[in-house]
């Protein structure tokens, strides 16, 4: 994305060179990754009972907000030379660290739209099919055994306030809202028939769109073992796919960091596969 500007975006102003704008959004980043270390040692330390003198705190924070204003200027400047507002955000960001943000805000918001019984992207005249209700046994597991160890670990580190706070947070965060936010992205964000487009998702970091006419053939194919090779993408639930495509030509299916990952196989699962491929089949053939 570095280096490259928008199809049909405005020309950059004058002056402004691609070497130019990198040196200087490699400076932004270095700058942040210079200071963020310091800040967490800052929150540690606080956390901790450490004293730490007034005129640290006061310059750690007016440097944060320097850095702030340092990257909406920046991203400002961006989007007025002809960036989007993704490929703003990727130049100031890494990839890697977009991703992993991204795909904790989309567990997020999976949760919200699983209490309120909605589901995500999902548009009139589009073909929905659910794959989460064979796995939800053994999410569910998961989440109790997470609930299990913290309140294990809460009662054992009672009398340590500062760290039974810090795993306390750690615990029902990283295991039991993790969990349930695997379950609720894949309850919400269910394999879509469009009528242009078959769209493959998986919890909340992956969601693929293939269009119709580059499939070459569906078949209904029950597996439970899948050796990993390339070109292929196995999106198994509950170790199992029971639908097979086949592509005329390599599609990007990007990898969890961002990674490219050509692929002309696929397989993957759905609650009622039967139906997902006798839909899918005649779609194709209505192309």
């Amino acid at each position: 994305m570095t280096g490259r500007r928008p199809a049909g975006a405005a020309p950059r102003a004058a002056g402004r060179t691609p070497g130019s704008r990198g040196l200087a959004t490699r400076l932004l980043r270095g700058v942040a990754y210079a200071s963020l270390p310091a800040e967490v040692v800052i929150v540690v330390c606080l956390v901790a009972g450490v004293r730490i003198a007034p005129l640290a705190l006061v310059a750690a924070e007016a440097a944060a907000l320097l850095l702030l204003v340092a990257g909406l200027v920046a991203y400002g400047r961006l989007r007025r030379l002809g960036f989007s507002a993704r490929e703003a955000l990727g130049e100031l960001v890494p990839e890697p660290v977009l991703r992993l943000i991204g795909h904790e805000l989309r567990l997020l918001a999976s949760l919200a739209l699983w209490v309120a019984r909605r589901r995500s992207g999902v548009r009139p005249g589009d073909q929905v099919f659910p794959h989460a209700r064979d796995q939800a046994a053994l999410m569910y597991g998961f989440a109790f055994v997470c609930l299990v160890e913290t309140v294990g670990m809460s009662y054992l580190l009672a009398d340590w306030p500062v760290v039974h706070a810090i795993v306390l947070v750690l615990d029902v965060y990283s295991g039991i809202l993790f969990v349930l936010g695997v379950h609720a992205a894949s309850v919400t964000r269910p394999h879509i028939l469009a009528p242009d487009a078959l769209r493959l998702r998986r919890a909340a970091h992956i969601d693929l769109r293939i269009p119709l006419e580059k499939i070459a053939a569906v078949r209904y194919e029950l597996l439970f073992t899948h050796e990993k090779k390339d070109g292929e993408l196995n999106l198994p639930v509950a170790s199992q796919t029971s639908v097979t495509v086949e592509l005329t030509e390599p599609v990007d299916a990007p990898r969890f960091l961002g990674g490219p990952r050509p692929v002309h196989t696929l397989r993957f699962h759905a609650d009622d596969a039967r139906a997902l491929h006798r839909a899918l089949r005649q779609a194709v053939v209505e192309v």
